[in-house]
């Protein structure tokens, strides 16, 4: 099974981008897609349905977004925090979690604030999202064991190795100590970084900037990732970013990570 995450910066505008991968593709299971920027009235579910695919929504006008689409059709549909939390406050307010199972795999589809600036409301919001999804994973867990994937764009670069100049992260948003301490609290639940188990080097990426030639100098973040619980890591057989659709017209500033069990 093969199951891919993909911020494509609106699932319109990268709408050829995404059913032309799909198409190359074949052996992807599931997709996951994050700042689709559309409101669910108006996704486009008919280029994914002519080739048989299933959607999931929830979306979000200009901003934000998640989706899954599934060569199968898939249960237990969650969106956002209160589909388990009891109290959320305004954390549902922007579109960012959708969560269900395929092959008795829950999958949940994030996109992570991004925090803006260091100290800012948006930041501080960040942590707050990211408090909240652990408590939200917490609670799934307890409720489920079953094998469990948690992918999208995090917004956080987990190490030094996942930028290409570290130099000065210290002070610079996706990379802060208090946005990685937020996201280890996360995946000290159990979840392991699954790139990690193929490739231990430095130099490989998922977003590039659109300014200054960023991607032709691999001067790029890993920051779309697969997290696993054990009982899915040991599964795994691959996991890879594919950097192709980054080289396109028009692209995503981001580019898809798959992982194969």
């Amino acid at each position: 099974m093969q199951i891919a995450t993909w911020n494509v910066n609106s699932v319109r505008t990268r709408l050829e981008h995404v059913v032309n991968w799909l198409q190359s593709h074949p052996a992807v299971d599931v997709l996951c897609l994050q700042e689709t920027k559309v409101v669910d009235a108006d996704f486009p579910h008919q280029p994914f349905t002519d080739l048989g695919w299933h959607t999931y929504i929830y979306g979000q006008k200009s901003y934000n977004g998640v989706a899954i689409v599934s060569r199968q059709p898939m249960s237990d549909i969650k969106m956002g925090f209160a589909a388990i939390l009891d109290d959320v406050g305004d954390l549902d307010e922007q579109k960012r979690v959708i969560a269900a199972i395929a092959n008795d795999i829950r999958i949940v589809n994030l996109y992570v604030p991004n925090g803006s600036a260091v100290g800012s409301d948006k930041y501080e919001y960040k942590l707050r999202w990211l408090d909240a999804l652990r408590q939200y994973l917490q609670a799934l867990l307890a409720n489920d064991p079953r094998p469990t994937l948690i992918c999208g764009d995090f917004n956080v670069a987990l190490e030094d190795i996942d930028i290409h100049d570290a130099s000065d992260r210290a002070n610079q948003v996706m990379a802060t100590d208090a946005e990685r301490e937020a996201l280890q609290s996360v995946l000290h639940l159990g979840f392991k970084d699954v790139f990690r188990k193929f490739t231990a080097e430095a130099g490989h990426y998922s977003w590039w900037d659109y300014r200054g030639g960023s991607f032709q100098r691999n001067r790029g973040w890993r920051i779309d990732y697969h997290f696993v619980t054990e009982n899915l890591y040991e599964r795994a057989i691959a996991c890879e970013i594919d950097v192709e659709p980054r080289r396109l017209t028009q692209p995503s500033d981001h580019t898809p990570v798959i992982v194969e069990f």
